[in-house]
């Protein structure tokens, strides 16, 4: 059953006013190192009770900021899936999904060619990266590649504003809102396919497809294993209006930050993957042993591990994606042998980047539908 919690709208003008208070909004990096600390110091808790109420807490607070208490109605028209390349032990093929009247959601679901008698299912939101962006980028292909290699179905999609979702520009004010809605119809169309495991629902993403990954997870318990990548942070809130645009971090008389809305999957299987070059530097001595303690509340800390890079930069780079294959190959039943040369090192020469042409869901037999919105009014004005 879905972890959706209700709770009670909050009022935003729907031409892009003031989502909130400006006191409400935590952006960026709103602590300081020192004081993201002691916010977790201050927030542990020594029993399982006092923390699931805590946590019911948290999660009412993002329902409330994002205006999700109540879910829109799911448009009824089918997705469209076409365009399969047939590559080496995998398919890609394009997907045009609506999320909301007149929203789409654009993307590409990768598949093994190997038959089984079911698919662990893994959704594959990206970051803010750029030249290509989203899920164009090379780092973006060769992980969803390799686990579609590896048994499991995986759909990667547009960020709003990148790739071939350009109804509107990436930061409206309701960027937040409608990303997560995405997000949730994702995990619905990915459950809907043909032998898909819903017991083996996986996701992961890095830097703001870190933020959707952890704030999915929290709030939906479909989601079975979690690998945030190079975002979680005691101090960082997240950059851009799609991550922090809305207040769901805080509220009169309430606070909380994503240290403590990661902890929300407890007790399902989550790695968190972290650097030096960002503001994950400390997870290995601040957010991990916060959310491991956790964990340990519900006797269930071996479901929760660290990979910590400390020489490594911002990205989802090869040596976390194989930590990444690593863990999803143990928590969800793939094969990681698939991706791994004769001597077991990861191999993802097989791989083949496409380019954004290739990749793109629109073509002459393919367009967007004639009542789709166009501007950022129109959708600001659906949301």
């Amino acid at each position: 059953m879905n972890r959706i919690i209700l709770g009670v709208i909050l009022f935003c003008g729907l031409n892009g006013g003031l989502l909130a208070q400006s006191g409400e909004l935590c952006q960026g990096a709103y602590f300081t190192e020192k004081q993201g600390a002691e916010f977790l110091e201050a927030e542990t808790y020594q029993d399982l009770a006092t923390w699931e109420h805590k946590s019911q807490q948290i999660r009412d607070r993002i329902l409330k900021g994002l205006e999700l208490s109540t879910l829109p109605p799911r448009p009824s028209s089918k997705a469209i899936i076409h365009g399969k390349m047939i590559l080496d032990g995998y398919s890609v093929e394009k997907v045009i999904l609506e999320t909301l009247p007149g929203f789409y959601l654009t993307g590409n679901l990768y598949r093994p060619l190997k038959q089984l008698e079911s698919y662990a299912g893994i959704l594959a939101p990206h970051g803010h990266g750029q030249n290509p962006t989203g899920r164009y980028m090379e780092q973006t292909q060769k992980r969803c590649a390799a686990l579609a290699k590896m048994g499991a179905v995986v759909l990667a999609w547009d960020m709003i504003g990148h790739g071939d979702s350009q109804q509107c520009q990436h930061k409206i004010p309701k960027a937040a809102k409608l990303q997560t809605i995405n997000s949730l119809r994702a995990l619905d169309f990915l459950e809907s396919l043909p032998g898909i495991d819903k017991q083996r629902i996986g996701m992961t993403g890095e830097s703001g497809g870190g933020t959707q990954t952890f704030l999915l997870a929290a709030l939906d318990d479909r989601i079975k294993v979690s690998v945030p990548c190079v975002m979680v942070s005691a101090y960082f809130f997240g950059g851009c209006v799609c991550e922090s645009g809305m207040p769901i971090h805080k509220a009169a008389g309430f606070q909380t930050n994503n240290v403590q809305i990661a902890a929300l999957a407890a007790p399902r299987p989550m790695l968190l993957i972290s650097d030096g070059g960002d503001w994950t530097k400390n997870t290995a001595e601040v957010e991990f042993p916060y959310i491991l303690s956790i964990y340990s509340l519900y006797g269930q800390a071996r479901l929760l591990e660290n990979v910590h890079l400390p020489h490594e930069k911002h990205d989802y780079g090869p040596s976390k994606r194989k930590a990444m294959y690593v863990f999803m190959a143990k928590t969800l039943g793939l094969n990681l042998q698939a991706v791994q040369n004769s001597q077991g090192e990861m191999d993802e020469s097989s791989i083949r980047v496409l380019s954004p042409e290739a990749l793109s869901v629109f073509d002459n037999q393919h367009r967007l539908p004639a009542h789709a919105l166009q501007g950022d009014a129109a959708v600001m004005g659906v949301l």
